[in-house]
């Protein structure tokens, strides 16, 4: 027995609109999956993007730009929030964060209210445990940026990273 016209008709419509549904679906996917926002290639592409990113906080903040496999920003973190002269930072957070964004590198940063960008002796040696961290899920770390008045300092730069 052969099915009502006008229901075949309604399936026919239905799976039309189905398939509308799946092509736009696809294509929001493939926009969310493989569009990254822009490339940091040059230490000043990148003192560019956090001087907007961490102006004007009163605090110390510490935070990461996550990375694909070319160097392309897949997300920025504000992961950890201090006082005027210090934050506690986590390797193990910071960790967890590149995981979900399946980062292949990061860039670290932090800014020093002050306005002084020198890193302390604490700096170095937290960019050093970042950094070991972070080699153990083959995560590079590719700079650590102090942002301060003016010109943010790059670790890698001088030789420190």
């Amino acid at each position: 027995m052969n099915a009502p016209l006008c229901l075949v008709e309604n399936e026919d419509a239905q799976r039309a609109r189905e398939d509308l549904i799946i092509v736009e679906a696809s294509l929001i996917l493939d926009r969310r999956m493989f569009t990254r926002g822009p490339s940091l290639h040059t230490p000043q592409d990148v003192r560019d993007f956090l001087k907007l990113k961490l102006a004007g906080h009163e605090h110390e903040v510490f935070a990461s730009v996550f990375l694909d496999s070319r160097h392309r920003v897949i997300a920025f973190e504000e992961l950890f929030f201090g006082t005027i002269n210090g934050a506690s930072v986590y390797p193990r957070q910071l960790v967890k964060r590149a995981l979900h964004w399946n980062s292949a590198a990061v860039i670290i940063t932090h800014n020093h209210p002050s306005g002084c960008s020198e890193p302390s002796e604490a700096d170095r040696h937290l960019t050093e445990r970042l950094k070991d961290a972070l080699a153990l899920i083959d995560v590079r770390v590719l700079d650590h940026f102090i942002v301060g008045a003016g010109h943010p300092l790059s670790l890698a730069e001088y030789g420190w990273l």
